[in-house]
């Protein structure tokens, strides 16, 4: 049989996967008679790892297995424990329709305006990265390294809770607000952190994020964490959770502000420049191109975006309550992600931001994320939401994941991904539209749940027809124009794209 590709499904149940709780200390690992890593494959699975997974079950054979790791599941006693036994089954029929390797070895080296990373993945400014303990662990865990918790002088006071988010129809969290502000360090005990920190891991990029209140703050804190160790600064013209008196997403907001405050920082330091830009604009192509003129070297793409994530129906407050009350926050996570990815495009595809370096961020959770961040320009990834969900240990698969689907594809270096797909995102008139891509049916995966014929006959062209009896949808190509929302809906994957298109 010929390997799949990457992007056809697997027929591993993705949802019984997402009921794992990714536990910190796996029971079910520990429980396993066989060794296996059991508590490591799930998280591959629950991550897209699919062929790391796989070579982490090995020799495993569950066929007569008794199940203890099922027993040992925390959610045994509640909702039922994760049937790991049928997913590792699963996992060992489809090693033969996993796509082969062609390479041996790929090189996933990257760099961030010209500082070499061993690996595309950093944490972001953020609560990730906020002391010397945590960057630690991370950089240890494998991560390439860091944007440091945003350093300023400004005294900060944090509201309690300061965090919500939105969650999907499987419980699980798609959207995260915050109204967290910056480091709540001092400067200087900042700088002890980046020296220590220089000291112990000399071949880490360490990216100081920094925001000053007028142009001669923001060029002392660039020169003095230059001396401190930094690699990169980062210039932060986009929190959202701090708009006044030229501060963050203001700066972000006006061509001018970013121009002179770039100016400022380059007068402080030889290191190399990265701007982060706010998403809560039309268009941020002139934001960057004030930057360039201000001498920067790179981009950041993108902060949170300015949000309110609901209001508790009970108390009739928006959420989080903070003694009564809310404000607008960021919003990150994975449903941010199609925004992000729309702004990265925007930059890489701009001629005269050619050879500045984009630092690509905005709902990267799993390797395939980030992977579609560098095929539209990224030529870095920075990660926080994810982090917070399930810890540093996400880079052994966010490497793992990457690497394979390289030598997969024969792809040496990591520097070859970048911008590989940017291209082929064009302007509304240069989209053909004069061919119709009919949907193809399968009857045998199809399990009669009508949710196509529903979604077709009130939400789309009324092209599909179901018979009560067989309960198998049919197609009728005479209304047909070829949208796919039954392709998007299906639950069973039983609906696929025509190879071939056909004349209107």
């Amino acid at each position: 049989m010929e390997n799949r590709k990457f992007t056809d499904s697997l027929t591993i149940d993705k949802s019984e996967v997402s009921r794992c709780l990714l536990c910190h200390d796996p029971q079910c690992t520990a429980a396993c008679p066989q060794k296996a890593p059991v508590g490591d494959i799930l998280r591959s699975l629950y991550l897209e790892n699919y062929i790391g997974a796989e070579r982490k079950l090995g020799d495993t054979d569950c066929t007569y297995c008794n199940a203890p790791c099922m027993d040992a599941c925390v959610l045994a006693e509640t909702g039922g424990p994760v049937k790991i036994r049928r997913l590792n089954m699963e996992l060992r029929e489809e090693r033969e329709n996993l796509p082969a390797a062609k390479l041996g070895a790929v090189d996933l080296s990257a760099d961030i305006c010209g500082v070499r990373l061993e690996n595309p993945f950093l944490l972001s400014s953020s609560v990730v990265s906020s002391t010397y303990d945590m960057c630690k662990r991370a950089f240890e865990a494998g991560w390439a390294g860091a944007s440091f918790k945003t350093i300023c002088s400004l005294t900060q006071n944090e509201a309690s809770p300061r965090f919500s988010a939105m969650r999907s129809h499987a419980n699980a969290l798609c959207g995260f607000k915050n109204i967290e502000q910056l480091s709540d360090h001092t400067v200087e005990e900042n700088l002890e952190i980046f020296r220590k920190l220089r000291a112990e891991f000399p071949g880490k990029v360490l990216i100081a994020s920094i925001m000053g209140q007028n142009e001669d703050e923001w060029t002392s804190l660039a020169s003095r964490f230059e001396e401190a160790g930094a690699s990169v600064i980062e210039c932060n013209f986009s929190c959202p959770n701090m708009e006044n008196d030229d501060l963050g997403m203001t700066i972000g907001q006006s061509e001018e502000l970013i121009e002179r405050f770039t100016k400022a920082v380059k007068r402080g330091t030889r290191l190399p420049v990265l701007v982060k830009l706010t998403p809560n604009i039309t268009d941020m192509v002139p934001m960057a191109l004030a930057a360039k003129r201000g001498g920067a070297d790179g981009i950041a793409a993108i902060n949170t975006i300015k949000s309110i994530t609901g209001v508790n129906i009970d108390t009739l407050v928006a959420q989080p309550a903070v003694q009564g009350k809310s404000m607008v926050g960021g919003y990150s996570g994975a449903a941010v992600k199609p925004i992000a990815l729309r702004f990265i495009s925007d930059l890489c595809r701009c001629e005269d931001l050619k050879g500045m370096h984009i630092s690509g961020m905005g709902g990267v959770e799993t390797w395939w994320d980030a992977l579609e961040f560098m095929l539209l320009g990224a030529g870095s990834i920075q990660i926080t939401t994810a982090v917070m969900q399930y810890g540093y240990r996400i880079i052994d698969d966010l490497i793992e994941g990457l690497s394979e689907y390289m030598k997969c594809k024969g792809i040496g270096s990591a520097r070859d991904l970048i911008g590989g797909a940017a291209k082929t995102v064009v302007d509304q008139n240069s989209i053909e539209r004069g061919l119709i891509v009919f949907p193809v049916i399968d009857r045998e995966k199809c399990n009669g749940c009508g949710r196509c014929y529903i979604s077709c006959r009130d939400g789309g062209h009324q092209a599909i027809e179901f018979d009560p009896e067989t309960r198998i949808p049919g197609l009728i190509g005479s209304k047909c124009v070829g949208c796919h929302l039954c392709k998007l809906v299906c639950s069973a994957g039983a609906i696929t794209a025509a190879a071939k298109p056909v004349r209107r």
